[in-house]
């Protein structure tokens, strides 16, 4: 849960959530890195989902209120306000969008399912470090 949307990752991709982290920043990251926490003695990029998906910043606390950590080779962790308990879903019930942005790179959601009267964001791991660094890379001068 960040701002007002409500964003979930497949149980087994979760390595664990924290309680609270204080991201060090890192320079020039793009607005959707928030920086890098130490977790379980993994040094973790922290992301914001909000900002991943509509490019806007939400405005975290300079101690972010939960890190889920995911697991994977890019070392990755979501900043959250709030982590909920599992939920069991179809495949089915996984409204799928279509497979790529209006800029032709792979969407880093997996699809919508609704869930108890509330709209989840499913994301797709496999794409969301690009889908993160993609705002930076558009506005860097080429040469």
């Amino acid at each position: 849960m960040a701002g007002n949307k409500l964003f979930a990752v497949f149980a087994d991709q979760v390595d664990g959530t924290a309680a609270a982290g204080v991201p060090v920043a890192l320079p020039n990251a793009p607005p959707a890195v928030l920086g890098v926490v130490c977790l379980r003695g993994r040094m973790l990029t922290v992301l914001d989902p909000i900002a991943v998906f509509s490019g806007e910043t939400f405005t975290w606390p300079a101690c972010l209120p939960a890190v889920l950590a995911l697991r994977g080779d890019e070392q990755l962790a979501l900043a959250a306000e709030g982590c909920r308990d599992s939920i069991t879903i179809a495949a089915s019930d996984i409204q799928h969008p279509t497979p790529t942005n209006e800029e032709g790179f792979e969407s880093a959601a997996l699809g919508m399912v609704r869930y108890g009267g509330e709209e989840i964001t499913v994301l797709r791991l496999e794409s969301l470090f690009a889908a993160a660094v993609r705002s930076k890379e558009r506005r860097r001068r080429r040469f």
